[in-house]
């Protein structure tokens, strides 16, 4: 595999075998760091052999899905063991790129200056204003709903569109911002569109869709779009925003137990997340749980002080079907208006 990556001037090779039984067929696949030999990924896959490009298709969908944030940790494992004054604005973005994830504000704080100084080096670099636009987008939602966060989160997000148009993440991003802070959900799924249509594997464009759609009180299609981003990649570092996705939507529909299943797993991926905190003190009152809902409660204002929840639905344009049922669950959870 070394000489491989030498020779191809590559990072990492994918490698595998079929093999076939009866009716079904299953590809095992491993990924390699070509400068290594070392094991980044491997799984495996089983499906029945009926329409064998179908198979393919599926297969090939799935591996990239999968693979995904497995480069991209092995990528920013990678960068960290650089030393500053080596870094281009691709390593700067990758640095940045654990921080921005987070989606809290003192962590998007310390990722904006690497973005910043990765786009002074390359100006139109699109995915650096993909995530500048995430990290305002944090900042307006949770360190005081300020306008000059929201404004940065929009423009940086235009800018990613104008630089990026072939670019999926750098399109979900953007589509991401203008859907959640400037309130435009069919600018947002234009952005989405056009991502799922350079790559339809990217786990984290079927992920934003579900946090927007979710909000936006379209509970079924919510939880379609984030199982789906689950099933493309299990482990993702957004794998958080599924779960709240699939707990409001699940809250939207009276599905209460399920929308505190989704809460938990999503504390899980990330205990340091204020929403998902929201999310599980609401599906707990819910089931008649109060004293661990108020427990839930207490945790969202350690993380966000500043929490008052009509603000927090007016800066996500939530919707009514949404907002009112989970506004009277988070009022008897003890979280101020």
């Amino acid at each position: 595999m070394k000489q491989v990556g030498r020779d191809l001037g590559i990072r990492y090779v994918l490698e595998g075998s079929v093999r076939g039984d009866g009716h079904r067929l299953r590809v095992s696949c491993q990924l390699i760091d070509a400068a290594t030999g070392a094991h980044v990924w491997a799984d495996r896959f089983e499906r029945a052999s009926g329409d064998i490009f179908a198979l393919q298709d599926d297969i090939a969908q799935s591996v990239v899905g999968a693979i995904a944030p497995s480069v991209r940790r092995a990528e920013i494992e990678r960068v960290k063991r650089k030393r500053p004054d080596s870094l281009d604005a691709y390593d700067l973005v990758l640095r940045a790129q654990p921080d921005v994830d987070s989606g809290m504000p003192a962590r998007v704080t310390a990722a904006l200056p690497l973005l910043e100084h990765a786009l002074t080096l390359e100006p139109g670099y699109a995915l650096a204003h993909g995530n500048a636009a995430m990290c305002h987008h944090c900042l307006y939602l949770r360190a005081g709903l300020r306008e000059d966060n929201r404004v940065a989160s929009v423009q940086y997000a235009r800018s990613a569109l104008l630089n990026g148009p072939d670019d999926a993440t750098a399109l979900t991003l953007a589509g991401f911002s203008l859907g959640m802070d400037g309130h435009d959900r069919a600018a947002a799924f234009t952005a989405l569109g056009a991502a799922l249509q350079i790559s339809p594997s990217t786990a984290l464009t079927h992920i934003i869709g579900g946090v927007i759609l979710g909000w936006a009180g379209e509970a079924e299609q919510a939880i379609a779009w984030s199982e789906r981003g689950m099933r493309l990649s299990p482990f993702d570092p957004w794998a958080f925003a599924a779960f709240d996705a699939q707990s409001m939507s699940y809250f939207v529909l009276g599905r209460y137990e399920e929308a505190c299943r989704a809460a938990y797993r999503s504390v899980q991926a990330n205990p340091a997340h204020s929403i998902t905190y929201m999310q599980l003190a609401a599906a707990l009152v819910k089931v008649g749980r109060i004293d661990e809902a108020r427990v839930a409660a207490a945790r969202v204002m350690e993380l966000h002080p500043s929490f008052r929840y009509s603000r927090q639905f007016a800066g996500v344009n939530c919707a009514p079907v949404l907002a009112v049922p989970l506004g009277e669950a988070l009022h008897a959870a003890g979280l101020p208006e």
